[in-house]
């Protein structure tokens, strides 16, 4: 069975995520997508909403992949929730080159600590490639239309927070 773990704040999940689930999704047995809980980017949502609209949005992605999606919190460096999941693989979406310079340094680092698990990276569809969770909680925050960015009930989650 392959499996792969594709990992992320998902503050809020957007358009672009739901994209490289669907896509990873086609690649694997099993994707499990990995909510971290990462105190340091402060989140705005908690981790059990982060966690519940994850599941939202990637349950009908399961039905039309015909890959099981599970969604698992962790706190762990990302190498080891990896191998607490048994993924073979770890899914890295990518907009723009800045995101492959980062992506880059931390494939390094992953491979030092375990070799056996690859790392693969999925380039945004060229609709999704602006999408960035940061800059559409910034444009849901001035009341800017963020329908494009994110599905309706993430729009609802994002507006009750900023009302």
């Amino acid at each position: 069975m392959r499996i792969a773990l594709y990992p992320g704040t998902f503050d809020p999940i957007t358009m672009g995520h739901v994209d490289i689930i669907r896509r990873g999704a086609a690649l694997v047995d099993r994707l499990v997508i990995g909510v971290a809980i990462n105190r340091d980017k402060g989140p705005m949502f908690t981790l059990e909403e982060r966690v519940a609209m994850v599941e939202a949005e990637s349950a009908g992605l399961s039905k039309e992949t015909g890959c099981e999606i599970v969604v698992h919190p962790f706190e762990n460096l990302l190498i080891d929730c990896a191998n607490d999941v048994g993924a073979q693989i770890i899914i890295r979406g990518l907009r723009a080159v800045a995101d492959f310079e980062y992506e880059y340094q931390m494939v390094g680092m992953n491979r030092a600590m375990d070799d056996t698990i690859e790392t693969v990276f999925l380039m945004a569809d060229a609709k999704h490639q602006a999408i960035a969770s940061k800059l559409v909680k910034e444009i849901a925050r001035l009341g800017g239309d963020i329908s494009k960015f994110v599905t309706p009930d993430v729009e609802k989650a994002l507006k009750a927070k900023f009302a």
